[in-house]
């Protein structure tokens, strides 16, 4: 993939990784499409940034979708690369009384139904173009999960198998499909306190080695892996996965 010259948008871009992804990319000379559900949010990060643009989005609502789709056609119609980022997480407890399967609910509706349905959306407007890229994010805990996050984990599973097979599909279109598996990045995902947890890789730490390994295209098997990540990706065939599951997972 180039990293300058790009027509990019990305989803769940108004915070976290996507946030930073969105200002590293507008940095290097691109033009930059930050989605959310908040227009004032997206008004604020966008004032006085030429390049730098904010289109609102719910990656649940097909309506709000669509109406993205056409503007993208209208405005952005050499749209080159998206990064599928939109994500939310919840802990379930499933042995509690009353549990039910709402907030896994919501987990695949964003998480999986959200990158399917702004893929699919925007895909014929990618494949028209040259030197494109779709970089979806999943998750660490696709290899190994947190017991504790199910839905979520899985979700992130379901994304590492779905993009192998786009990967696939796609290779002679071409359109390049790259993964991104981040470790535990200081973030809200789930909270304020993961924002300042010491034991988080910072938000600006971790996108700077992804632009590393980017610029460079160190990304075997379309996986952007930071240093950080490794060990969890490999625990299975390193014959580490117990082991690792139950370091994540005390009983």
């Amino acid at each position: 993939m180039k990293m300058t010259g790009n027509t990019i948008l990305v989803t769940g871009g108004t915070s976290g990784i996507g946030r930073a992804l969105a200002e590293a990319f507008h940095t290097r000379g691109n033009r930059v499409i930050i989605t959310g559900r908040r227009q004032s949010l997206l008004d604020e990060i966008t004032a006085g940034r030429p390049g730098l643009f904010g289109m609102s989005l719910d990656v649940t609502d097909q309506a709000s979708l669509s109406r993205l789709t056409a503007d993208i056609r209208a405005h952005f119609p050499d749209l080159n690369m998206l990064i599928a980022n939109a994500g939310i997480s919840r802990a379930e407890d499933m042995t509690a009384d009353g549990w039910d399967a709402s907030d896994a609910e919501a987990i695949i509706e964003t998480n999986i139904l959200g990158i399917l349905r702004v893929t699919a959306a925007l895909l014929p407007t990618l494949k028209g173009q040259t030197n494109t890229t779709i970089i979806a994010t999943s998750s660490n805990l696709a290899f190994v999960p947190r017991a504790d996050f199910p839905a979520y984990c899985a979700s992130k599973a379901f994304l590492h198998s779905w993009l192998q097979s786009l990967r696939h599909q796609l290779r002679n279109v071409p359109v390049e499909v790259l993964e991104l598996a981040p470790p535990y990045v200081q973030t809200q995902l789930t909270g304020v306190r993961q924002a300042t947890d010491p034991r988080a890789t910072p938000v600006d730490v971790y996108v700077s080695e992804v632009m590393h390994l980017l610029e460079q295209e160190e990304h075997p098997r379309g996986e952007v892996l930071v240093e950080r990540d490794r060990a969890r990706r490999w625990a299975e065939r390193d014959g580490l996965y117990e082991a690792t599951f139950a370091a994540m997972n005390p009983t």
